[in-house]
C-alpha cells in the first residue's frame, strides 16, 4: 500500500518533475561551454643501470637481478623529477631557444608519467596538436641530453635513459566528467522534482480518496469515480 501511495503522489505531480528534468537539461545544453579537442604528445622511455663488476664467481650470479632491481626502484624516483619544476624550467628553455614561449608552470601541470616496470611513459596534454609535438620532442632531448644531472640528483652512477618511442600525438578523449555532466544534471532535477511533489502533496489539504476521509475518523458511505488527473487537464472537453 506505500508503494502505491507513494506512486499516486508522483503521478498527481507528475507535470511538476517531468517539467524541472525538461528544464534542467535544456538549461544545461544551452548553457554549457562547447567541449575543446584536447591533444596528449606520449614517449616512453626505458631506464636502466649497468650492473656492477663482477668482484667474484658469487657475486656474477646476482649481479643482473641486483641491477634490474635498482633500475625499478629508479624509475619510482625519476618519474618524480619529470614532474618537477626544474625539468619543466629546463624543456621551458629549451623551447624558448627555438622561438616558442611556454611557461615552466604551463608544462608542469600538463605532464604526467606512468610506470610499468623499466618503462616510463610521459605524456604532455595541450590544447594544439602542433605546441603538444613541439613541447614532447623538447622533454625527450631534455632526457636524453641532461639525464645525467637528473640521475646525479638521486645519486645514481652507471645510470642510463633510452627513448623507445618518439612523441606521437592524438586527440585524447572527453574525460569522465564532460561525459557524465549531463546525465548527471538530469537525475539531480528529476530528484528535486521528486522532492518538491512529495512537499506539494505534504501541504494541501485536499482530500481525494476515501482511505485520507476513514484517516480523520469518519465513515465513507459511498464514492463516485472521477476522471483521470491528465483527462481533465489536457482534454477538458470530453467531460462536457
Amino acid at each position: 500500500m506505500e508503494l502505491r501511495h507513494y506512486w499516486r503522489i508522483v503521478y498527481r505531480r507528475l507535470w511538476v518533475v517531468v517539467l524541472l528534468v525538461a528544464v534542467g537539461i535544456g538549461a544545461s545544453w544551452a548553457i554549457r561551454e562547447p567541449s575543446r579537442p584536447i591533444y596528449q604528445a606520449s614517449m616512453r622511455f626505458i631506464l636502466g643501470i649497468a650492473p656492477e663488476a663482477r668482484g667474484g664467481h658469487y657475486y656474477y650470479t646476482y649481479d643482473h637481478y641486483y641491477a634490474w632491481l635498482s633500475s625499478e626502484y629508479l624509475v619510482d624516483d625519476f618519474a618524480e623529477i619529470v614532474r618537477s619544476g626544474a625539468f619543466a624550467e629546463d624543456v621551458s628553455a629549451r623551447l624558448a631557444g627555438r622561438d616558442i614561449l611556454v611557461p615552466a608552470g604551463a608544462i608542469q601541470g600538463s605532464a604526467f608519467t606512468k610506470k610499468q616496470h623499466r618503462i616510463l611513459t610521459l605524456s604532455i596534454t595541450w590544447p594544439d596538436p602542433l605546441q603538444a609535438r613541439e613541447i614532447g620532442q623538447a622533454a625527450a632531448a631534455t632526457l636524453r641530453e641532461e639525464s645525467g644531472k637528473y640521475f646525479a640528483q638521486l645519486g645514481s652512477e652507471g645510470a642510463e635513459v633510452h627513448l623507445i618511442d618518439e612523441p606521437q600525438v592524438i586527440q585524447a578523449q572527453p574525460s569522465l566528467r564532460e561525459k557524465l555532466d549531463l546525465p548527471l544534471r538530469g537525475v539531480l532535477a528529476l530528484v528535486t522534482g521528486l522532492g518538491l511533489a512529495f512537499l506539494w502533496d505534504y501541504l494541501d489539504d485536499t482530500v481525494r480518496s476515501a482511505q485520507e476521509v476513514e484517516s480523520l475518523g469518519l465513515r465513507v458511505l459511498g464514492e463516485i469515480p472521477g476522471e483521470g488527473i491528465w483527462r481533465r487537464r489536457f482534454m477538458p472537453w470530453k467531460g462536457t
